[in-house]
């Protein structure tokens, strides 16, 4: 059994509004993975479902779901949920049962159908869950905590809206060539800005929309690749950190921090420590990646992940924005995919879609947003309740 996990086939279902049971997006993508793997249904020994959920509460036995969709085989089955870093979870819990010589074959399906509008907790009393409590005692929707998290950098930084407009720009120009994009529209800075205020400083064009979709990844044993004559991508790291004591920063769901009175700051903030784990475990850095995929709920949020991965230095984002550096033809161009601007969020699939758009990437088959001479990618975003999710991939 080889000591490397691969990547050897990627499939995806469109992002939409289609109104289908999530099974669909899932098998569809499913199929597309395996068809493009080269291996049929029946090669696959793991199935690793991720979870389709409402706000911290599961619905659905995702593993098992996708099997019985696919056909009963016999393989054996797991569910992973990390709220929007349930694909990497996902992906982690099949490279771990690959390395440890358990299965040869896994595949990793994440699908889901969002309701209209803001996602939302279930109802009911739940005084103990910080996501209910967040909506019940401050009234803060998602786009509540985005604007906030967007004042933040223009008073530490000197943000502009201008400059969450740019990130928008930016991505629907890459979004234009991705054939699984819900958005394919170019829009200029004027018409983000003219948009309708929803949190401010953040118009509607600044705020990721909720959306159906599917992805799905199969991996194989390096060895098994070798043997069946395979072309894989090398999965270097997948990092699930949580934060560290104190948490110094607020983040969603969460309304205050901790005090640093009797215990010193962290070394790293939570995002910080999710792209330094990936980095640390693949004996990479910043300074190594051709492109990122990152999580852009926000225009704003994008440019905090500039500095979390290590593009730049603290405050610096908004001048590596300026200068065309994370676009196409640019140093790091970040998301080539035209990231959640284009997609909108269906939670278990969004980081196995950012997967796929690595892997499409350094296999060069990124029609009309291909960097050149892909190498090395990043994927990076963050589930509540203190989940991690970056994972680093090359050729």
């Amino acid at each position: 059994m080889s000591g490397e996990v691969v990547v050897v086939g990627v499939g995806m279902h469109p992002w939409g509004k289609w109104g289908r049971p999530f099974q669909t997006y899932g098998v569809h993508a499913a199929r597309a993975a395996l068809a493009d793997a080269g291996l049929d249904w029946t090669d696959v020994q793991l199935v690793v479902g991720g979870e389709t959920v409402r706000n911290g509460y599961p619905g659905y036995v995702a593993g098992a779901t996708f099997a019985r969709a696919l056909g009963w085989s016999g393989a054996r089955v797991a569910t992973a949920y990390a709220a929007c870093a349930t694909g990497a979870q996902a992906l982690d819990t099949a490279r771990a049962r690959i390395l440890a010589g358990m299965c040869d074959v896994a595949l990793v399906v994440g699908a889901d159908t969002t309701p209209k509008g803001f996602l939302a907790p279930n109802a009911g009393e739940r005084w103990d869950d910080p996501d209910w409590l967040r909506f019940r005692l401050l009234g803060a929707t998602n786009p509540t905590y985005f604007g906030l998290y967007a004042r933040r950098r223009i008073d530490l930084h000197g943000a502009t809206p201008e400059d969450f407009a740019r990130v928008k720009v930016k991505n629907a120009r890459h979004g234009l060539a991705n054939p699984y994009a819900r958005y394919r529209k170019e829009v200029t800075v004027e018409e983000v800005l003219a948009s309708p205020i929803v949190a401010d400083p953040l118009h509607l064009l600044d705020i990721c929309a909720t959306s159906d979709g599917g992805a799905a990844v199969v991996l194989t044993s390096a060895e098994f690749a070798r043997r069946r004559g395979l072309r894989g991508v090398r999965l270097r790291a997948v990092a699930t950190v949580t934060p560290t004591f104190p948490n110094t920063v607020v983040d969603l769901p969460d309304f205050a921090t901790d005090s640093t009175a009797a215990v010193a700051p962290a070394q790293r903030t939570f995002r910080d420590s999710i792209a330094h784990a990936a980095y640390e475990e693949a004996g990479l850095g910043p300074e190594d990646l051709s492109l990122a995929e990152v999580y852009d709920l926000s225009t704003a949020l994008e440019l905090d992940w500039y500095e979390n991965i290590g593009l730049c230095k603290t405050g610096e984002a908004e001048r590596l924005l300026r200068d065309g550096d994370t676009t196409l033809g640019g140093r790091v161009p970040v998301n080539p995919s035209g990231g959640l601007a284009c997609f909108g969020e269906a939670v278990p699939a969004q980081a196995l879609a950012q997967v796929c758009e690595v892997v499409w990437q350094l296999q060069g088959r990124a029609e009309g947003r291909q960097v050149e001479g892909a190498r090395v990618g990043l994927t990076a975003n963050q589930g509540l309740f203190g989940h991690g999710s970056a994972v680093i991939l090359s050729v």
